[in-house]
Parts: C-alpha cells; sequence; structure tokens
C-alpha cells in the first residue's frame, strides 16, 4: 500500500541531518526502500530495550518518547527516529508510542543496507552523518 509519493518521501528524508548530503535523486533511491504504514493511537512502534532495525518518518499525527515510564517529548509530522538501528545493532534507548492515529513510512536496516550496496557512493556520505548522531545521542 503505498500512502505517500515518492517526492514526498524524498522530502521529508532530505529534512534528516545524516541524509542532507544526498542528491534529489538518491533521496528518490532511499525512498523507494520505504514502507508506508498506518496506525491507530496507542500502537507501540519502538519499545526501550528491544533491538531496532527500523527508522521512521512521521507524516501525519503525533508520538510520545518516553524513557523508563516519562514522558521525553512528544514528535509530529516531519520528525523522525530509530537511524541508529540503521547502522547499529543495539537496544532502542525509548519506547514510542502513537498518540493518535499515526501515517508514517519506515526504511529498515536491509533496505538501507541493500542500497548502499548496490550505489557504495553513498555509504560514505551517509555513515558519517549518522556516526555523528550516535556520538551526540551518547554524549546526552
Amino acid at each position: 500500500m503505498q500512502l505517500f509519493s515518492h517526492d514526498t518521501k524524498a522530502d521529508a528524508l532530505g529534512l534528516c541531518p545524516f541524509f542532507a548530503g544526498l542528491s534529489r535523486g538518491e533521496l528518490h533511491e532511499l525512498a523507494k526502500r520505504t514502507e508506508d504504514l498506518e496506525v491507530e493511537a496507542g500502537k507501540v512502534l519502538a519499545r526501550e530495550g528491544a533491538t531496532g532495525s527500523e527508522f521512521f518518518v512521521i507524516v501525519e499525527g503525533d508520538v510520545s518518547v518516553t524513557k523508563n515510564g516519562q514522558e521525553l517529548r512528544s514528535l509530529g509530522p516531519g520528525d523522525f527516529f530509530g537511524e541508529i538501528a540503521l547502522i547499529e545493532d543495539r537496544p532502542r534507548t525509548a519506547t514510542v508510542t502513537a498518540k493518535t492515529p499515526l501515517r508514517f513510512f519506515v526504511l529498515t536496516r536491509q533496505n538501507f543496507r541493500s542500497l548502499l550496496q548496490q550505489q557504495p557512493e553513498l555509504e560514505e556520505k551517509v555513515m558519517h552523518a549518522l556516526e555523528e548522531r550516535v556520538r551526540a545521542t551518547e554524549q546526552v
């Protein structure tokens, strides 16, 4: 089921700091590898402590981000989470739950790595930015 155009997805992906170095064409290639989803309020998308392998971009709706049961923040349209899961097999640092009906798209680690294998020139661009994000997250 496709909910969003590749242009919509490419625009959203381009706003993510670690994809900012990609060309429009590269963003479109990345967008083609995503899956569109809808969930109802209350659905847990990521659970603190569980191993993650997906990166999420919110198109419509809001989520709550909690750690140790305490809400840290809310995210909404244009926000994203789970990017570290694209490069590292590590536990999620927070739980993310849909506060409202949610429309979003997901990029899995498998689809992301498949693209990097097919277009190795993207790997350096993306990996540098992702490593910066991992370091910043570890300092928090």
